[in-house]
């Protein structure tokens, strides 16, 4: 019997050859749009409307059916109000990776089990592969597209119904592929930004949600530089946006975020990149989920990101309870970041990770 794969499809590039890639494979295949955002929807940051008459176009030239289906409670209820929480307390979350978790693989799994799927199918540069009965998450063949950082939070149920047929295809072939194929969106741009919410002036965005909030931006010896506009507008390590690039007595270095005082409403700001408050060779982090479901092993040589697009760092972990974990590098770490995720791998197999509490010197 041919299998049904259910395809998210964005109206984005990936995704609609994904859907083709299946449909030549032999799969039953059916799209699905995910409108996961209303909230000034005709703005020109948020394009769901064209995003769908671009995936109804593409599904139309592969000869497939497309639903539509509005996941926006889910999404605000889930991810959005997490996300609104976790910049009011200071921190910088990953909106892409709980999205990952409990939309495109849980409120849009469950829905295309409900058509009748055997499996669902996204446009993510990952792998997966079965070894021994446990499901992998692994990198993708390109390494400059790799998204397994973004999905490291999936379980065993999720990865066994997960298919990524751009896990071993290059970025540049995708695009070839999808003009050889006469696909209208093919030379469309990739989407940056806020997942499901767009590419909008970010500083703008959140000041609808979150109460500002004006105080001093200070230096490690207390000297005031500046001011702030709200700390949730913030993270460690920014260069852009501090608006004291002319502060008096300079080393002519940039500045950089270095830490937030919360109880005092103080932005801590330092000059140069390479400056020693912004390097850590350790972080705690919690709320860990590990792929396998079981935890990796004490001492043991692994590698980490603490970032998207961040080259993987040696490391250990020398402390490990049942959702917190310490970890080690052997070289400090440039601007670790609370509320962002430390993710970790095993040569190409990415283990699961875990959401930074704060770095660590000693």
């Amino acid at each position: 019997m041919t299998k049904r794969v259910v395809v998210g499809m964005s109206g984005g590039v990936d995704s609609s050859v994904t859907a083709l890639l299946l449909k030549q494979q032999g799969y039953e295949v059916i799209g699905l749009f995910m409108k996961n955002w209303e909230d000034d929807d005709n703005s020109e940051y948020c394009s769901s409307r064209q995003d769908l008459l671009d995936a109804v176009s593409v599904a139309d030239t592969i000869g497939i059916p497309i639903e539509a289906v509005n996941f926006s409670k889910e999404y605000k209820e889930r991810v959005f109000s997490y996300f609104l929480r976790e910049y009011q307390a200071g921190r910088t979350p990953n909106p892409d990776i709980l999205c990952n978790a409990e939309i495109k693989f849980k409120a849009f799994l469950d829905h295309a089990m409900q058509l009748g799927a055997d499996c669902i199918a996204t446009g993510h540069y990952a792998q997966v592969r079965e070894v021994d009965g446990l499901f992998q998450l692994c990198k993708a063949a390109d390494d400059t597209k790799d998204q397994s950082y973004f999905l490291h939070r999936l379980n065993q149920a999720q990865l066994s119904k997960a298919m990524f047929p751009l896990g071993n295809v290059l970025k540049s072939e995708v695009r070839r592929i999808a003009e050889q194929h006469g696909l209208s969106n093919h030379a469309k741009k990739d989407s940056t930004g806020i997942c499901f919410i767009g590419e909008r002036p970010f500083r703008e965005f959140l000041n609808r949600y979150l109460p500002t909030q004006p105080g001093d931006m200070r230096t490690p010896a207390g000297e005031i530089v500046g001011q702030h506009q709200g700390l949730s507008f913030y993270t460690i390590g920014q260069r852009q946006g501090l608006g004291i690039g002319g502060a008096k007595n300079a080393s002519g270095e940039p500045w950089f975020v270095y830490g937030k005082d919360m109880a005092n409403n103080r932005l801590l700001v330092v000059q140069g990149h390479d400056h020693l408050v912004l390097q850590a060779p350790r972080l705690l982090a919690l709320e860990s989920h590990w792929i396998s479901g079981t935890a990796p092993e004490l001492h043991h040589r692994y590698a980490a990101k603490t970032r998207y697009r961040q080259a993987d760092a040696p490391c250990q972990f020398v402390d490990l309870h049942e959702k917190q974990c310490t970890i080690a590098f052997e070289q400090p770490q440039w601007a670790i970041t609370p509320g962002q995720s430390v993710v970790v791998y095993d040569g190409e197999v990415c283990l699961g990770g875990a959401i930074i509490e704060r770095a660590e010197q000693s």
